[in-house]
C-alpha cells in the first residue's frame, strides 16, 4: 500500500490504453486515487472508473495548454503524473517519413508532454510528488523501422532529466520506464495491422536475452515503485522493461 497515506491523486494520461489501463490499476490496488485521462475513448474512461475505487475520468487534449491546465485543475492535489498517453505509431523506416508526418509526432508526443508536464509542476511542487513518463526502451538500443517513436520519446527523456537536475530542490522526482516488446498495448496493434508479422516477431524475440515478451503489468510494476517512497532516492533515470533487449 504505498500511496495509502498521500494526499490527492495520481493523474494517468492515457489511461485508456494498455500501460495507462495497467498503471491505474495498480495505483488503486496500492492505495492511491487516480484521475484518469483520456482523450477519445469516453466509454472505456468511465467503464475503468467505475470499476476503480475513488477514481475519476476526464477527457484532455494534450496538443491544448488549456485542456491540460483543466485536467490538473480536476485534482486539488497531484502526487504523482504518470505520463503513459501516446499515438499509435506506425513503424517505418526514416526514409519514408513525410517531413509532416514527423511533425506531427513531435507535436503529440513532445509537444504533448511539455503541455501537461507545465501544467502539473506547480502541483508537483506543493505535493513534493513524482513524475514518471512512459517512453521506449528504443532509445537505448534502436530497432529498425521505429525511429518514428524513438526520436520524439528520446526528446520526452532528456525533458524528465531537465525536470529531475531543476525540480530537485522542491522535492520533485521525474523518471522514465522504456517498454520493450509487449503482448499487449501499442505492440497489438502493430501485430494487428501487420506491421509485426511472425518473422519479425521471431527476429524480435531472439533478439531479447529472456525470448519472451513483456506485458503492461510488468511496464505497470516499475512505473509504480518508482513514483512510490521506496525509490525516494531516485531521479533522473530510466528504467527499461524489456527483457535484456538493451542489455
Amino acid at each position: 500500500m504505498d500511496f495509502r497515506f498521500r494526499k490527492g491523486v495520481a493523474v494517468v494520461t492515457g489511461a485508456t490504453g494498455g500501460i495507462g489501463e495497467a498503471v491505474a490499476r495498480l495505483l488503486v490496488a496500492r492505495g492511491s486515487r487516480v484521475l484518469l485521462a483520456y482523450r477519445s475513448n469516453a466509454a472505456a474512461a468511465e467503464t475503468l472508473a467505475t470499476e476503480l475505487p475513488g477514481a475519476t475520468a476526464h477527457r484532455v487534449e494534450l496538443a491544448d495548454p488549456a485542456s491540460c491546465a483543466a485536467l490538473i485543475d480536476a485534482a486539488p492535489v497531484v502526487h504523482t503524473l504518470v505520463h503513459a498517453a501516446g499515438p499509435h505509431v506506425p513503424m517505418l523506416h526514416l526514409s519514408r517519413v513525410p517531413p509532416e508526418r514527423f511533425a506531427a509526432q513531435l507535436t503529440d508526443d513532445v509537444a504533448g508532454f511539455f503541455n501537461i508536464l507545465a501544467a502539473a509542476l506547480p502541483r508537483l511542487r506543493e505535493s513534493r510528488g513524482s513524475l514518471v513518463a512512459v517512453t521506449t526502451a528504443a532509445t537505448r538500443r534502436f530497432p529498425v523501422r521505429d525511429g518514428l517513436s524513438a526520436g520524439p520519446k528520446a526528446a520526452v527523456e532528456a525533458l524528465v532529466r531537465g525536470v529531475a537536475a531543476e525540480e530537485g530542490r522542491f522535492g520533485v522526482r521525474a523518471n522514465c520506464v522504456g517498454p520493450g516488446m509487449l503482448t499487449d498495448g501499442m505492440a497489438a496493434r502493430l501485430m494487428a495491422d501487420g506491421d509485426l508479422d511472425e518473422r519479425a516477431l521471431e527476429v524480435t524475440r531472439g533478439n531479447i536475452p529472456l525470448r519472451t515478451f513483456g506485458t503492461a503489468a510488468d511496464v505497470a510494476e516499475a512505473v509504480c515503485f518508482l513514483a512510490s517512497d521506496r525509490a525516494r532516492f531516485i531521479t533522473g533515470q530510466k528504467l527499461d522493461v524489456d527483457g535484456g533487449y538493451a542489455a
